[in-house]
């Protein structure tokens, strides 16, 4: 007898696909929806990574599926959302968390190429996924889901030398109001998170300290990326017809009010 996707995996709850998912802040959020009881999709750049974070996985929840992926690629993604689909016949969450910077210089030192590969992974890639995740939540039954958007601090106010990164978490916002507006007669809600120095492979770069607007190098605080975890947790956990528009989680004593 041929058994429907949906079917196959009838103990699961929910399913989530979470880009960046083979370190850091992706990594984290992974395991922790795993641990909730989502059927989680890793997708990321390297098959190595994801293998990673699916062998830390809780041995009593579902499997984590990595699906190497790259986000610039639109057949990449939509290679990403058609085994969603076969493998479990909907999508609850995504996580758009797959993010790059560039080399902290002056602006006018930045190559074009620094300047696109930042803007393809940040802005394009978060867009092609939420638009493969849309056809699946519009046409899946029940209908419906939820996207949540990685934004940053930066979303807010930059760093120096920042132009690139700063300027697609500008743009993640504008996307997120779209998509919200958008999906809302479909059920689909959409967020974003934006996180402040958590801790992860990313933020050792600052480890001896990080460039402030007075031109001075300042060791910032930090805080535990599990906390990011849970919060995003919270978020996807919400029915939907509840949403939390915009999140801001980060260490207290971080230079963010005031900054500049």
């Amino acid at each position: 007898m041929n058994i429907a996707p949906s079917e196959k995996h009838s103990d699961y709850r929910k399913v989530a696909i979470i880009t960046g998912a083979g370190s850091g802040i992706g990594r984290a959020v992974a395991l922790a929806m795993q641990s909730a009881g989502y059927a989680i999709v890793l997708a990321g750049r390297h098959l190595a990574s994801l293998e990673q974070t699916a062998s830390m996985a809780n041995i009593a929840g579902p499997e984590l599926h990595p699906v190497p992926t790259d986000v610039t690629l639109t057949d990449s993604v939509r290679a990403l959302f058609a085994f969603t689909r076969s493998m479990f016949g909907r999508l609850d969450v995504l996580f758009n968390n797959a993010g790059v910077g560039a080399p902290g210089i002056p602006m006018e030192n930045l190559t074009y190429d620094q300047w696109s590969q930042v803007v393809s992974v940040n802005l394009t890639g978060t867009f092609l996924c939420a638009q493969e995740a849309i056809r699946l939540m519009k046409s899946q039954h029940p209908g419906g889901g939820r996207i949540i958007n990685n934004g940053s601090i930066s979303a807010h106010a930059p760093r120096p030398h920042s132009a690139p990164y700063t300027a697609t978490k500008h743009a993640i916002t504008g996307l997120t109001k779209c998509i919200s507006l958008d999906g809302r007669q479909y059920d689909i809600a959409c967020s974003q998170i934006d996180i402040g120095n958590a801790t992860t492979e990313m933020s050792q770069q600052w480890a001896a300290g990080a460039l402030q607007a007075n031109g001075d190098m300042v060791v910032e605080p930090t805080f535990d990326v599990q906390h990011v975890a849970k919060a995003v947790l919270y978020m996807a956990s919400l029915p939907l017809d509840a949403n939390v528009q915009f999140m801001t989680v980060m260490a207290t004593k971080m230079p963010f009010v005031g900054r500049g």
